[in-house]
């Protein structure tokens, strides 16, 4: 039953921040008020003066360097503070998923795979890797593993942006004041984890560091993150493209597939994908 009102609860509050981006900003404000009192303190939020801090930390040759707008700007009606946490929130878990894929790419692009079957069929992991590269790889997955994992990442996001769940961690939305990069306990939201480990730090490794030593950490996977980003990005404009990447030439295996297009022709079955094949310029 716990469970059950903990989804509830979610969804719940999920619906209600999906409004925001249509609703007047005097109505979004409404629906942002929590129930409780009001906060006795104004929410702590980075500003472009901390972002000029963290890039001396990050990067003390460059520095500060910011050629677009986005930063100066209030995304959705919101302030600029809130704009630099949806900003530096994205830029961390951008970071993570690249870094994840980095190394996937090449344990894939050099044939490494689990050695059983992946499907109540009978595909085995060998027979998605005997598929090409990387690319081609998540094309022969068959439809119902793609939508299962595209479900999963939805339901993280879903999860990751709920005001409910991360109070449970005693977290609160990158835009209202919390850290950005945060992401909430599953068993503190009332989840069955099928292991006694949680998502994020399921060993405890940062419960006992101290503050200085986190956010030198946090610092160095900022740095890991943007290198990551540019590195899957050639990984994949160099099978794409032969030749853009020419550190690459002779070492990714070429892809004539839609990069970006989360399905293929072998998931035509689904709604609008054929149209979706159809339109694609590539």
């Amino acid at each position: 039953v716990g469970y059950w009102n903990a989804v509830k609860t979610i969804i719940a509050q999920e619906m209600s921040l999906s409004l925001l981006s249509s609703a007047p900003v005097g109505f979004a404000a409404a629906l942002l008020r929590a129930p409780a009192a009001a906060r006795s303190t104004p929410p702590v939020m980075e500003t472009i003066d901390d972002l000029k801090s963290l890039a001396v930390k990050a990067n003390p040759v460059v520095g500060y360097w910011n050629p677009t707008p986005l930063a100066d700007m209030g995304f959705w009606g919101q302030s600029q503070e809130a704009t630099i946490g949806f900003l530096r929130h994205a830029e961390l878990k951008h970071g993570r998923v690249a870094m994840a894929a980095f190394v996937g790419f090449c344990l894939q692009s050099n044939g490494v795979h689990f050695p059983w079957a992946c499907t109540l069929e009978g595909t085995t992991f060998g027979d998605i890797a005997a598929a090409g590269g990387p690319a081609a790889q998540w094309d022969a997955l068959p439809t119902n593993a793609k939508l299962q994992i595209l479900l999963l990442i939805g339901f993280f996001e879903l999860l990751s942006e709920n005001t409910y769940a991360l109070a449970q961690s005693g977290q609160k939305h990158y835009m209202r004041g919390g850290k950005p990069g945060v992401f909430p306990s599953l068993k503190k939201v009332g989840i069955p984890v099928p292991v006694p480990l949680d998502l994020w730090d399921p060993f405890g490794f940062t419960a006992k560091m101290s503050q200085e030593k986190k956010d030198a950490k946090l610092v160095t996977e900022l740095n890991n993150g943007r290198a990551a980003m540019l590195g899957i990005m050639g990984f994949v404009a160099a099978s794409k493209v032969p030749g853009s990447v020419p550190a690459l030439d002779g070492l990714i295996a070429p892809y004539s597939g839609e990069v970006m297009a989360p399905f293929s022709a072998g998931d035509s079955a689904l709604p609008f994908v054929e149209g979706m094949l159809k339109a694609s310029p590539f």
